[in-house]
């Protein structure tokens, strides 16, 4: 009974604090917008999304880019497109073997409105790729940050060639454990750290764990947030993955939570605060 009663407390106090920081902006450091994802959601309606949800900002890839570009369009003021190194789902696992790529990138990079490159998934065994290489080195010739959704090793890799790379990896690395993102985090001073679809490690059951909790308090400023809409249905349910992340943004304390909501993200894609 006591324990019902406890749970109870503590569900109210989380209800409490997720009202309290309702209204607080959200930047969005990970959402995809694909050619699927256009024929259910037109450009305007991602736009609506972001304002019934308060976030004013918001990183963007997607396959093709062309449906990035369009978006950023609508609201140059609002969206970081991020130029996927996609053009077709399918060269999601062929890219870094496609010397076709790089021309590709160098083309699309003279508009001069990309604000990052990815994300790149890419696995330790594919870590020497000549075409990786290359990509990194645009990166880091055009200055944008690059979104990685890979192994520890990549990351490695990255700064192996380009210490001063900013980079930022997708749900916290393949192997999410808050001893080894420490870790890298501590190694690489440029590293930052997007936790979308990671909401059950960080908050088990609606509570913020003891180690994540501890990590974010270590590393305010290292640290976004992000939903991640890697398919239509995720827009779907775009509302409930955002209250999701509130929740367990409001048991930190207010400043920490601002920075990873915020903060660290505008600061990253040079964006204004705008509070």
């Amino acid at each position: 009974m006591l324990n019902m009663l406890l749970r109870y407390c503590c569900g109210l106090l989380v209800l409490l604090f997720s009202l309290r920081l309702s209204a607080q902006p959200l930047f969005d450091s990970h959402l995809h917008y694909t050619a699927e994802d256009a024929q259910s959601f037109t450009p305007q309606a991602i736009i609506q999304l972001l304002d019934n949800n308060a976030i004013p900002y918001a990183a963007v890839t997607g396959t093709p880019s062309a449906h990035v570009s369009k978006l950023y369009h609508l609201a140059p003021e609002r969206i970081v497109p991020l130029l996927g190194v996609y053009r077709h789902s399918a060269e999601k696992s062929t890219w870094i073997n496609d010397k076709t790529l790089i021309p590709y990138l160098e083309k699309e990079l003279e508009r001069g409105y990309w604000g990052g490159i990815g994300e790149l998934h890419i696995f330790a065994r594919d870590r020497h790729s000549r075409i990786f290489e290359k990509v990194i080195a645009l990166a880091s010739a055009w200055q944008l940050p690059l979104l990685i959704h890979g192994d520890p090793a990549v990351i490695d890799k990255v700064y192996e060639i380009a210490p001063e790379q900013p980079i930022i990896w997708a749900h916290a690395g393949t192997f999410p454990y808050p001893d080894l993102v420490s870790d890298y985090l501590h190694r690489y001073p440029n590293l930052s750290i997007d936790v979308s679809m990671r909401d059950e490690r960080i908050a088990p059951d609606g509570m913020i764990n003891d180690d994540w909790y501890e990590l974010f308090v270590t590393y305010p400023n290292r640290f976004m947030i992000g939903v991640d809409t890697y398919s239509t249905a995720r827009w779907h349910m775009f509302n409930s993955a955002v209250g999701t992340v509130r929740n367990w943004l409001a048991q930190l304390p207010d400043k920490i939570a601002l920075q990873l909501a915020f903060v660290n993200a505008a600061k990253l894609y040079k964006k204004p605060l705008i509070f």
